[in-house]
């Protein structure tokens, strides 16, 4: 059953793209199971994509830079799919899933596949299965996936650690834009942008990037290393949006040229397994008879008649024995 959806999804059927998506999204047990058949079936028809993270500060047209730079990939002969994925509701899982109806153009294209997923309070808001549907994008021919994160907090950390090239979309516009801008951030990014240059805010937009690129001076590291770029642009009037691109390519072919693109996807999987082997571990603290043992080690503690180094050993003692 599970060659016969890799079969399908190699063909670019967008009903079994959508179908194999659902499948590694699920949480449960015969879903997972089936889902890393699916993966297994694929894995040897992937890795052949460029892989892109975008992520940015709030208001700054993630969705509408997203757009109209799908848009102009496709113009160029390009399959495109994006991962947007969507804040989801602390109290109910919930998500917006607003994105599709954001990215209207490049949502109805037959060359592009926009997903929506919500982030169900993982960590970065990025969601768990974001890898596993990367490669069934890649799998099904489409030869640039698309990473949008929700842009708060850990988000920028976890989707560097799944792409090629991490774009940074910023704006001018927000008071001091370096006193706002985290140092990590600056080091994370291998392109950035300063969206909405347009118009009345050319200027203003121009200024920022230079500011940008003079802070970025103090980060570089040696002369051989790659050095971020800084460029303006509009994504709702389409501007300059093919020279991020082309920095874009020219941190790829950096990458090529010094063996980096295999290392860093290698290394990408290792963390991956890492993350995999965390989050399970997590999952095993839900099982009841280890959340009977969490509460008794808390309220050892609360009480004062455990330290939290004992506490600790109690509960991974319970784990042990599960």
């Amino acid at each position: 059953m599970m060659d016969e959806l890799a079969a399908r999804v190699r063909a670019g059927e967008r009903a079994a793209v959508a179908r194999a998506i659902t499948l590694v999204e699920s949480r449960r047990g015969d879903h997972r199971n089936q889902a890393q058949q699916l993966l297994a079936a694929l894995l040897p028809h992937t890795g052949h994509a460029e892989r892109i993270g975008i992520s940015g500060v709030p208001g700054v047209g993630k969705s509408t830079f997203i757009d109209q730079l799908g848009v102009n990939l496709v113009a160029d002969g390009r399959r495109v799919a994006v991962l947007a994925v969507d804040p989801s509701s602390g109290r109910t899982g919930g998500s917006i899933l607003g994105d599709k109806t954001r990215m209207t153009r490049l949502a109805n294209d037959e060359h592009a596949f926009v997903r929506p997923s919500p982030s169900a309070g993982t960590l970065g808001g990025v969601a768990q299965a974001t890898r596993e549907t990367m490669l069934v994008m890649e799998a099904a021919g489409y030869d640039v996936v698309l990473v949008e994160t929700v842009g708060v907090g850990q988000s920028e950390y976890v989707v560097a650690d799944m792409v090629d090239t991490f774009l940074f979309l910023t704006l001018a516009r927000t008071g001091d834009q370096l006193q706002g801008m985290k140092r990590g951030i600056l080091e994370l990014a291998d392109v950035i942008a300063v969206n909405k240059a347009d118009e009345q805010h050319e200027d203003e937009a121009s200024r920022a990037a230079r500011e940008l690129s003079g802070a970025l001076r103090f980060l570089r590291g040696a002369a051989d290393e790659w050095q971020t770029p800084v460029i303006t642009c509009s994504g709702l009037h389409n501007l300059n949006l093919d020279r991020v691109w082309q920095q874009v390519g020219r941190h790829r072919a950096w990458l090529d040229e010094h063996g980096g693109l295999e290392r860093k996807r290698c290394d990408q999987m290792v963390e991956w397994t890492r993350a995999l082997v965390r989050d399970r571990l997590l999952a095993r603290l839900d099982a009841p008879r280890v959340r009977e043992a969490v509460r008794a080690a808390e309220a050892a503690v609360r009480d004062e008649r455990l330290t939290p180094d004992q506490a600790a050993e109690q509960i991974l003692g319970t784990l042990d024995r599960d």
